[in-house]
């Protein structure tokens, strides 16, 4: 049948009907035949292979046997019902064992009769066993046929309703001898060609069932390199429209402000790496185009100073600059930092938060309206509608993920020509996310630490040493240095065995009682988490007990001391923002993370990459290996969904590149998107984004 229209319902199809239809929709999001053509394999498995019963081991992913059922066994009761069926093939017994349908299996299958048994092989009771098997009768099976078979990723709810492996194996193939004529070609041939690509209808046909593991790989790069390269081409498509949409305000020169602040009041030499960022912000911003920059640096490397650097090049040429972070605790950091690197420098820097009210926040928004205020710091407060500015020429917005695209758009539209954007983050994204999250960007990155930073010493300690641990922190705090105690939980779970931050307080005050302690967790008023941050601060007291609140924003740098209680129950990424929080001052610094002996291997693995090493980027790219990018720190918090069909961004990482590469090559040479080859491309495009995130809005 020739023309079959992939947009055409799924219901429509043989084998499926209404009841069916409304299952794959609700549970795997499959309405049509387009969809279902999309849903490809999780894996490929060779069934072409017979294993015996005593080569069973228990990593193996999927197996077949051969043998006969020699008796059934009915355990349980109520919902743990369950039927066993002991299994031989004459080397071993395996117990098969079926929860549902437990009529249906006794009536189907019999003793003495030889079946090939698939699935996963686990050991209970020292037998090994396995859930759900698929069985067919043996003299039905043509294991010639069955190599690279594909396997399906179908959620338990699915399963329930009768949405087997098989199911979707017979409905894959009577998809596939309907769509008679060829898929029609998204890339451009010349593409096509030059990256000696199988074409599209063989890939969307052979993903499913390629026959062997050459053509599979061949197919699946195929359709990796698409799936980025749709990516990187809205991406880099939407940069060049922006860059030809807003002409950047011109800043060349470099004066009074920006000579005097570097040559009088630097408090340390620059690092290479600085220097380097101020260089290329330098040349941004005097090119005549927006700049739009992403600043990466580890905690602690100096951005701060880096982005008034900045501020400094925009006041020299006639501009205001603005800069916006996520919390009031960690604008107001800025507004200090700020004044003390300034002194007596002609430079006023106000703050905008909740905070500021009254006349305050009068008198500041008239002298920004003026000009006479030069540097405003603030919270969200400063994207408020009555918030103008005399001639805003920067923003930067600090730990630029927690703000929403709309937050941060209100800004860019503070001046009539669009002012120059850094975002800054401390949260380092390995280069492959960031190629795809932030891809619109220009990247710096700041890789060194300040001269006289000692890297923190970071050890793992099972809680059977806890008093060790707090020993060692006396000892600092006899040493004239502060601690910081971090608990996942405010109050006692009975669901979680965790150490709360509330008994976690009782017992250190009970551990320390001739020092102070402070408290802070979301759930206080701002009011008494500042006053409770602002004591810990100024030296009043020694000890902060707090939850991942801490986690940004928080300079302390007589603080040397980071315990982390129940440190298995945090990522990667949010163990290296903690200790972060340490590491500030010249003194040697420690993290401290203490767990109970029963863990995962993962978590063992987590850990002793945090002991093992101090650079965020190592640790960013080891939690995106572990966790995938979708889980990321930060990757979530922008609303990014990572739907990859078949594209990896760790194990795909020359894959995203040579996609990068492509799009920016068809980019150039279509410019106005004009040349008919290009047309499938462009309109394949628009259909993509239409049904999908939008990759263009994150940044």
């Amino acid at each position: 049948m020739p023309g079959i229209d992939l947009n055409t319902d799924i219901t429509y199809l043989h084998g499926v009907g209404p009841a069916r239809a409304k299952v794959l929709k609700e549970t795997m999001g499959i309405a049509t035949f387009g969809q279902l053509l999309g849903y490809f394999p999780l894996r490929h498995i060779d069934r072409s292979r017979i294993y015996y019963t005593h080569e069973l081991q228990p990593d193996m992913p999927y197996v077949q046997l051969c043998g006969k059922i020699i008796g059934f066994e009915h355990l349980g009761v109520g919902s743990k019902r369950r039927i066993v069926a002991h299994f031989t093939d004459g080397h071993g017994v395996v117990d098969l064992v079926w929860f549902n349908s437990l009529k249906y299996i006794e009536q189907s299958y019999k003793q003495d009769v030889l079946y090939v048994v698939f699935g996963k092989p686990t050991v209970f009771n020292s037998r090994f066993n396995i859930t759900h098997p698929e069985m067919e009768r043996a003299d039905r099976v043509e294991l010639s046929r069955m190599a690279m078979q594909p396997h399906y990723s179908i959620p338990e709810k699915a399963m329930k309703r009768g949405i087997t492996q098989r199911v979707m194996v017979s409905l894959i193939t009577s998809l596939l001898q309907l769509l008679q004529q060829p898929l029609p070609e998204v890339l451009p041939p010349s593409l096509v060609a030059s990256m000696r690509l199988v074409g599209r209808d063989q890939a969307m046909r052979a993903i499913h069932f390629p026959g062997n593991s050459s053509v599979l790989s061949q197919v699946s790069y195929r359709l990796k390199f698409e799936e980025l390269f749709f990516i990187q081409l809205n991406i880099l498509r939407y940069s060049r429209q922006r860059q030809q949409r807003y002409r950047g305000l011109p800043m060349s020169c470099v004066g009074d402000f920006f000579n005097t602040f570097f040559h009088t009041r630097l408090p340390f030499p620059l690092t290479g790496a600085q220097k380097r960022v101020i260089r290329e912000m330098r040349i941004d911003m005097g090119s005549g185009r927006q700049m739009n920059r992403l600043l990466q640096g580890d905690v602690g490397s100096g951005k701060t100073l880096v982005a008034l650097m900045t501020m400094l090049l925009a006041l020299d040429n006639g501009y205001q600059a603005c800069i916006m972070a996520p919390t009031e605790i960690l604008a107001e950091q800025h507004l200090q930092s700020f004044r003390s690197f300034l002194g007596d420098m002609p430079v006023r820097v106000e703050l905008l938060t909740g905070k500021v009210t009254g006349r305050k926040r009068k008198e500041v928004l008239a002298a920004l309206k003026t000009g006479e205020v030069h540097i405003l710091v603030g919270t969200h407060a400063v994207i408020e509608d009555n918030v103008a500015f005399h001639n805003l020429g920067l923003v930067v917005v600090d730990e630029q993920h927690r703000f929403g695209v709309a937050q941060r758009g209100k800004l860019w539209r503070k001046n009539v020509t669009p002012p120059h954007v850094l975002v800054m983050t401390a949260t380092p994204i390995p280069r492959t996310l960031a190629m795809t999250v932030y891809g619109d960007l220009d990247v710096s990155i700041i890789d060194e630490l300040p001269p006289g930073r000692k890297p923190v010493k970071t050890v793992h300690r099972y809680e059977s040493r806890r008093a060790d641990v707090y020993a060692g922190v006396q000892k600092q705090i006899e040493l004239g240095r502060q601690a910081y105690v971090v608990f996942p939980l405010i109050k006692e779970s009975e669901k979680m065995d965790l150490q709360n931050l509330e008994a976690g307080y009782e017992r250190l005050c009970t551990l320390f009682p001739q020092y102070r302690l402070s408290k802070v967790h979301g759930q206080m008023k701002p009011q008494e988490k500042d006053r409770e941050m602002e004591l810990f601060a100024s030296g009043q007291t020694q000890i902060l007990v707090a939850t991942t609140v801490i986690e940004v924003g928080v300079n302390v740098p007589n603080a040397s001391v980071m315990v982390i209680e129940n440190a298995d129950r945090f990522g990667l990424a949010q163990l290296h923002q903690l200790r972060g929080r340490v590491g500030r001052g010249a003194e040697q610094s420690y993290c401290v993370l203490v767990t109970s002996h029963k863990l995962s291997e993962e978590t063992r693995r987590r850990l002793q990459i945090m002991t093992e090493t101090n650079d965020g980027f190592e640790i960013a790219e080891a939690d995106m290996k572990m966790r995938g990018p979708g889980a990321l720190d930060g990757t979530q918090q922008s609303g990014i969904a990572f739907e990859l069909k078949v594209a990896d961004l760790v194990r795909d990482a020359q894959i995203v590149q040579q996609a990068r590469d492509a799009a920016r090559r068809v980019l150039e040479a279509d410019p106005t998107a004009s040349l008919p080859g290009n047309l499938p491309m462009w309109q394949h495009l628009a259909t993509l984004k239409s049904q999908t995130v939008d990759w263009s809005s994150i940044s």
